[in-house]
């Protein structure tokens, strides 16, 4: 019995994706759940699996194609598969991922080292250690197995070389869906919004000294969470949204919706570009379970696994451009919601403090705001509250 391979139900925001890599060639065995395909989205990269043990017979979209919902992409003809073990490499340059291994297999420090520096499938090597950890000598041993043998190279986009007429060379990528949308998505921002950004700064000593003091027990009552400064930006944030609704509003049209919930974006950088992981409900989080999802997500991110329904939606986005370097700027909203704040990195500055010079870690803050739903005097208030509750986090506990 043969059954079509169809490509998965994309969301309504998602019209279409592009056919990334196919990881089997035409009369490959494959058995159920093993990896076929990834389909690039403007959002994410979407791993197609075989639902059944069989051969494929018929390849229907090429690498490089566009695919819509349910679209047919392949053929496999059903049947035992257990004959073949093919391997599949995994570029870099495809996802910019080298993960853990699947199904909770451990790699050892030097067999990590060994798979990243050679570009490797993880899941694919099998671990003769305790526990099925990996080690560095199966990893050597999958090298030396996969040279005496052809494995299928995916096809992915190939960067052009070129001599300039003064002999410089160029190279021309082409760019991804991801990073086009993203950029479609910032010009429609800065030309439809009209665009303001208002400036402060806080005072993180407070903040930096609850670190100091708790960080160890923090650690020990949360399973090893870090206590970050994200996690209390973040809870600031869903303060100061209660008490200003309409900087955690969008415009729809004409419309003007009010969201009776807090969903915080958080800016992350990945290989792909940028994306903003959504914290569902960040209201009705604490420090440490704001810290686990961050990192959760950042490490999806960075891994190219973030679902659609991770990155969809927010109410509110945080961008933390200070982990860079950057001293100040000017975030760009992310459409449809009408705020953004930006966070800088801490410097010892002096500050007058009652009369006196002292040295202080301040942090420029800055928030970018949609001036057609938000007034200046609630964008300047929304950022003073937020300054308030960074320099005095006793009035997170006493919401005040």
């Amino acid at each position: 019995m043969t059954i079509e391979i169809k490509a998965p139900l994309l969301p309504e925001s998602v019209p279409d994706g592009t056919i990334l890599t196919w990881y089997k060639n035409i009369g490959d065995t494959v058995k159920m759940d093993e990896l076929l395909a990834d389909i690039e989205t403007d959002k994410v990269v979407i791993e197609v699996a075989s639902p059944i043990d069989g051969t494929l017979r018929e390849i229907l979209k090429d690498s490089g194609d566009i695919i819509v919902s349910n679209e047919a992409i392949a053929r496999i003809e059903q049947g035992s598969s257990a004959g073949n073990t093919e391997l599949a490499v995994t570029p870099a340059a495809t996802a910019g991922k080298i993960a853990e291994l699947e199904n909770n297999q451990i790699t050892s420090p030097a067999a990590k080292k060994l798979i990243e520096e050679n570009q490797l499938a993880a899941h694919s090597i099998m671990g003769s250690g305790k526990g099925g950890r990996v080690t560095k000598e199966d990893v050597l041993e999958y090298i030396r197995a996969s040279s005496s043998q052809s494995i299928p190279q995916p096809e992915i986009p190939v960067a052009s070389t070129e001599n300039t007429a003064k002999g410089r060379i160029e190279e021309r990528v082409p760019m991804s869906r991801l990073r086009a949308k993203v950029a479609d998505r910032l010009l429609q921002a800065v030309q439809t919004a009209a665009m303001l950004t208002t400036f402060n700064e806080a005072n993180m000593e407070a903040i930096i000294d609850i670190r100091t003091r708790y960080k160890d027990e923090f650690g020990e009552a949360h399973s090893g969470t870090r206590l970050g400064f994200m996690s209390f930006f973040v809870r600031a944030c869903t303060e100061a949204l209660k008490r200003f609704p309409a900087v955690n509003a969008s415009i729809d049209g004409a419309d003007i919706v009010y969201h009776g919930y807090q969903d915080i974006g958080v800016a992350v950088s990945s290989p792909r570009g940028l994306v903003v992981p959504v914290l569902r409900n960040a209201d009705h989080m604490g420090l440490a379970q704001v810290e686990r999802e961050i990192n959760k997500l950042a490490e999806k991110a960075r891994d190219g696994s973030l679902a659609i329904e991770e990155i969809t939606g927010g109410t509110f986005t945080i961008s933390n451009g200070g982990v860079f370097g950057s001293l100040l700027s000017t975030p760009i909203l992310n459409p449809p919601q009408t705020a953004i704040l930006g966070m800088h990195k801490i410097q010892d500055r002096p500050m007058s403090v009652d009369g006196e010079i002292k040295i202080l870690p301040m942090m420029y803050l800055a928030l970018s705001y949609d001036h057609r739903m938000i007034d200046g005097k609630e964008a300047v208030q929304f950022l003073d509250t937020i300054k308030k509750l960074i320099e005095d986090p006793t009035r997170l506990l006493l919401e005040i």
